[in-house]
C-alpha cells in the first residue's frame, strides 16, 4: 500500500493549489487512512472559500402566494384546489441552496458517518451550520461535468475532493450504507498520471512536458474509424522526445502460460505511439518510449529496455512505497538518461 503522505505528495503536485500556505501543515499531520486526509483537504478548501463567501445561483421556485411574484403559471392558479386569492407563481431566488452547495452537503454528511477522527468530525459539524439552508442530494445521480467560470473557478478543487470521496465509496445494497475504501485502481491511476505529468512541468521546466496527442500516418486520408491516439506524458527536449504511458495495476505483469510477461495491449500501444512520433517529426527526432508502471505490493515487476525498429522502447517502475524525496529522484534519473 502506498503511505499516505506519500498520496498528499501526488497530489499537491497533481493539484497546485495544495501547495498554499493553509495546506502546509498537512505535511507533518499523520493520517489513519485517506478518508482522513481528503477530509482534511476539504476542510482546508471550505474554510477557504467560506471566507471569500459560498456561491448563490439563480433557483427556479414555484410557490402559492397570495400576490404576484414572478410568472404567474395561469393553468396551475386556476385549479380548484387553490384558495381564493392566490395565486401559483414561478420566480427566480438568489440562493445558497445551489446544485454544487448541495453536493458538499452532502459529501459533508456521508462523511461524518464514516471511520475519521473525531476532531475532525467536529471540524465537518461546524462547517455544516453554513450549509443548513441548503438541501441534501442523492449523490449517485451526481452529473460531475460542472462547468466553472471565472466566478466560480474557486469550487472545482472542492467538487473535485467531493467526487473522489465518493467514488471511493461503495455502496452497500442490503443496508443503503456507505462504507469508504482505499482509493481504487482507476482512481489511483488518475492520479498517478497526473502527478508524474504535473511533477515534469513544475521541477524540469526546460522540457516542454504535455499530453499531447499523435497523429496517424496514412498513406492516404482514410481515417475513419481509427481511434485518437493521446499520450499520457510526451517529453521534449531539443531534438529527444519521450514518450511515457503511465500504468497502475495491482499487477504489472501478465501471466501467459506460467510464464510473466508485459501487458501485451500496453506494449502494442506504446509501440504504435513511438512509430507514428517518429514518422510524424522526421529522422531528426530520437523518439523513445516507455511503459512507466506503479511499483506498489506487487513481488514481480518489469525492468526491460528493448530496441525496436530504430526505437528504444523500456518497461521501468517506479517505486511508491519509499520515501518521497525517493520518487523524486526516480523521476530525475529518466530525466537524466534520456535528455
Amino acid at each position: 500500500m502506498i503511505p499516505i503522505k506519500n498520496v498528499y505528495y501526488m497530489l499537491s503536485y497533481a493539484f497546485q493549489v495544495l501547495n498554499k500556505k493553509q495546506y502546509k501543515k498537512l505535511k507533518t499531520e499523520e493520517f489513519e487512512n485517506i478518508a482522513e486526509l481528503f477530509s482534511e483537504i476539504l476542510i482546508i478548501t471550505l474554510n477557504s472559500q467560506i471566507k471569500r463567501g459560498l456561491e448563490r445561483d439563480y433557483i427556479e421556485k414555484q410557490d402559492t402566494i397570495p400576490t404576484i411574484h414572478g410568472k404567474i403559471n395561469i393553468t396551475s392558479s386556476i385549479t380548484p384546489y387553490i384558495q381564493h386569492r392566490e395565486l401559483v407563481c414561478e420566480y427566480d431566488e438568489f440562493t445558497l441552496d445551489s446544485y454544487k452547495n448541495q453536493i458538499i452537503k452532502t459529501t459533508l454528511n456521508t462523511l461524518i458517518q464514516e471511520n475519521i477522527s473525531k476532531k475532525q468530525k467536529k471540524k465537518l459539524k461546524r462547517l455544516l451550520i453554513y450549509f443548513s439552508n441548503v438541501s441534501t442530494i442523492d449523490l449517485n445521480y451526481v452529473n460531475w461535468n460542472i462547468r466553472y467560470h471565472m466566478n466560480n473557478q474557486t469550487y472545482q478543487m472542492i467538487i473535485t475532493i467531493c467526487q473522489m470521496l465518493y467514488e471511493g465509496l461503495l455502496q452497500n445494497p442490503s443496508k443503503g450504507s456507505m462504507k469508504l475504501l482505499e482509493l481504487d485502481e482507476k482512481h489511483m491511476h488518475r492520479l498517478y498520471e497526473k502527478f508524474i505529468l504535473e511533477y515534469y512541468k513544475k521541477e524540469h521546466p526546460y522540457l516542454k512536458a504535455n499530453a499531447s496527442y499523435i497523429y496517424w500516418q496514412l498513406d492516404d486520408n482514410m481515417s475513419t474509424g481509427l481511434p485518437l491516439m493521446k499520450t499520457d506524458i510526451t517529453l521534449t527536449h531539443k531534438e529527444n522526445i519521450l514518450i511515457i504511458d503511465a500504468k497502475y495495476y495491482k499487477n504489472s505483469l501478465q501471466t501467459n502460460y506460467n510464464k510473466k510477461a508485459i501487458h501485451s495491449g500496453n506494449l502494442y500501444q506504446i509501440f504504435t505511439y513511438v512509430k507514428n512520433k517518429t514518422v510524424e517529426v522526421g529522422e531528426n527526432y530520437n523518439v523513445s518510449g516507455m511503459l512507466l508502471y506503479a511499483k506498489t505490493d506487487s513481488l514481480e515487476y518489469p525492468d526491460y529496455t528493448y530496441n525496436m525498429s530504430g526505437n528504444k522502447i523500456s518497461a521501468k517502475v517506479l517505486d511508491l512505497n519509499v520515501d518521497f524525496n525517493l520518487i523524486c529522484r526516480q523521476l530525475d534519473n529518466i530525466v537524466e538518461k534520456y535528455f
